[in-house]
């Protein structure tokens, strides 16, 4: 069995959507499943479209979520270059061989023309189509003679090239995900495959270099359907094995109503892209899953389950991506479009934070910390991290989970100490503060040794004691063990906290 070989070949025309992401992500899963290569392409044909630094923005996001692809550019094999850009020479000499064996011809419509023959058909409720019905008659080689066509051609007058569809056969076609389709190629038009720029369009360049490429599989989005029988019947004119075709599902609104956009992004608050994008044009920024605070390892497991699951009667859902590779198959893949759902992302994301190492977000926290001015250790951090992170979704949620540990409350909650603190609790608290004076090893299991007897001691309810605690350490209702919170921030700054209070409210 050949080597499975897959392509990510986007256009380089602006940030990669997280439905092209998918896209990358599926095509990777495939090749490492079957211990094949996935290869990179920057299909940049259309040059008017080119937008600076996309290309390097997909490379960035396929490492960023830990999918690197096996060839491609930077990463060079013998069927390379990867920008379509650079590999005009190609598509000109197989765009000739077309044109020599009559699968192809030159249409030399100026775009004024064409313009009247769509007016002319809506004006009697048609549809203009080019293709065998029509093309005898319009202005092109199929119709001009041949001494026409020299002219013409020496004379540089502007041209396009078109592929010429068969005129009345029943397509038979076959997607890894929809089945076997059927196409009656009479409702094909004769598509474009080289413009008068020098440049082929998507469906010329897509062919030839899947072909050269030796691609086996093409994943692909489901908007590329309506395309499939044109790619086919461009296979088999140049009498090449076609690969396999699978169109993946549309990622749909939150609503399930249309395709997934930046608008509904915007508007929901969630990103729609991998990393931060801002246009060199306009200057607009675009929030990035990366930036936004996102671990990739809950951006894939999300991404993989828009539009496939494991089977019928599997609950699973957090795969990591080795275990991804070992499940995915294109059998379960679903047909219909796959609603995004931006709490279930937060879910995922709150599961991998949890999972994450505590040092590691400690290093992320301490930046966040050097911003506010506060100078601490990374151990020290790392300890507050592990008391608060279960709470977190995010990185940038430790701050309002912890900002107690590491500054002391200089006003408190109202509602909370209308409950809390009592007539009593000044005399309660002083007590309290004798006790964790004279504890000399002050760590969490000493200070609950000493704390738990006393208030038993003192037939006082243990809320009582712990409730107007809290307030002083926090300032509110909040926080991990009250215990670990007085180990962390020490002896001296728990006394200096809870007189404070007495002081506040009293």
């Amino acid at each position: 069995m050949a080597t499975v070989r897959v392509r990510f070949a986007p256009s380089p025309t602006g940030p990669l959507h997280i439905g092209g992401l998918r896209t990358a992500l599926f095509n990777y899963l495939y090749a490492k499943k079957h211990n094949g290569d996935f290869i990179l392409r920057i299909e940049d044909t259309d040059q008017n479209r080119y937008v600076e630094g996309a290309e390097a923005y997909i490379i960035e996001a396929l490492n960023w979520c830990n999918i690197p692809y096996d060839e491609g550019p930077g990463k060079e094999a013998n069927v390379g270059p990867y920008k379509q850009s650079e590999r005009k020479a190609l598509y000109a000499k197989y765009t000739q061989q077309l044109l020599n064996e009559g699968k192809a011809y030159y249409a030399f419509d100026t775009p004024d023309e064409l313009t009247k023959y769509r007016s002319d058909y809506e004006a009697e409720g048609k549809t203009f189509i080019y293709n065998w019905h029509n093309r005898l008659t319009l202005n092109n080689s199929l119709a001009l003679t041949e001494a026409e066509v020299k002219e013409k051609l020496a004379t540089n007058t502007p041209y396009v090239i078109r592929f010429k569809s068969p005129e009345n056969e029943l397509l038979a076609m076959h997607d890894e995900i929809r089945g076997n389709i059927q196409v009656q190629t009479k409702t094909l038009d004769d598509k474009v495959l080289f413009k008068s720029d020098g440049m082929p369009t998507y469906h010329l360049a897509n062919i030839v270099d899947d072909h050269l490429m030796g691609i086996t599989h093409v994943i692909r989005g489901e908007e590329w359907l309506p395309s499939l029988a044109l790619h086919l019947l461009l296979y088999r004119a140049f009498n090449w094995e076609a690969p396999k075709f699978a169109h993946l599902p549309l990622i749909l609104k939150p609503t399930g109503k249309g395709k997934l956009s930046k608008r509904d992004g915007d508007k929901m608050g969630f990103p729609v892209f991998p990393l931060l994008w801002e246009d060199p044009k306009t200057k607009e920024i675009a929030a990035g899953y990366r930036e936004d605070g996102y671990l990739p390892q809950a951006v894939i497991n999300m991404l993989a389950f828009l539009g496939w699951n494991e089977g019928e009667g599997s609950e699973k859902e957090i795969y990591s991506l080795e275990e991804l590779v070992q499940a995915f198959s294109l059998d379960h893949v679903s047909k219909s479009g796959a609603k995004f759902d931006p709490e279930k992302t937060k879910w995922f994301q709150q599961h991998y934070l949890q999972k994450e190492d505590n040092q590691t977000l400690a290093k992320q926290y301490l930046s966040i910390l050097e911003e506010k001015n506060i100078s601490t250790t990374l151990s020290y951090v790392t300890q507050v991290v592990n008391s608060i992170k279960e709470r977190a979704t995010f990185v940038s949620d430790f701050w309002e989970l912890s900002s107690f540990y590491f500054e002391a409350p200089t006003t408190f909650n109202n509602k909370a100490a209308k409950k809390a603190w009592k007539e009593d609790t000044a005399e309660i608290m002083t007590k309290l503060a004798e006790v964790l004076s004279t504890i000399e090893d002050y760590k969490t299991e000493n200070i609950q040794e000493a704390v738990k007897p006393w208030i038993s001691e003192q037939k006082i309810g243990f809320g009582k004691v712990m409730q107007p605690l809290r307030l002083a350490l926090v300032g509110d209702m909040k926080g991990p063990d009250l215990f670990d919170i007085l180990s962390s921030i020490g002896k001296t700054e728990s006394l200096k906290r809870i007189a404070f209070a007495i002081e506040k409210l009293a």
